[in-house]
């Protein structure tokens, strides 16, 4: 089981709305979007991975997914800014969850995107 994070407390529902939308407005106008697809390697499932992952993606301010897969990796998409995604890419690349261990973070699909196909940031099963 993964301990809370500090985000998952809870939340004001009216605010946490607010921000969303402020920051969906932030990104629309925050310069050319970027969609990149990554596939992260090493030890980073049964170590909260995807949770650390989606937290930081918010807090970043960028929108996608995350998943685990049946080999042992964790895959997904992010959407953005490009300065944001970027920040997205190396956190992805060097941090993750604080149990996880990044072996090499694969970064395909990137492209110039002309509006998010996301509204958020969630983890899939």
């Amino acid at each position: 089981m993964c301990p809370l994070l500090p985000a998952a407390a809870p939340r004001a529902p009216l605010l946490a709305l607010r921000l969303l939308r402020s920051g969906l407005a932030a990104m629309s106008t925050g310069g050319p979007l970027k969609s990149v697809d990554y596939e992260v390697f090493g030890r980073v499932q049964g170590v909260c991975f995807r949770m650390y992952t989606e937290g930081e993606a918010k807090k970043i301010g960028v929108v996608g997914w995350v998943k685990n897969t049946n080999k042992g990796t964790v895959t997904g998409q992010v959407q953005g800014p490009e300065e944001k995604v970027n920040s997205m890419k190396s956190w992805l690349s060097k941090v993750g969850s604080p149990s996880s261990r990044i072996d090499r973070t694969d970064f395909s699909n990137e492209k110039t995107i002309s509006k998010l196909e996301y509204s958020n940031f969630s983890i899939r099963y």
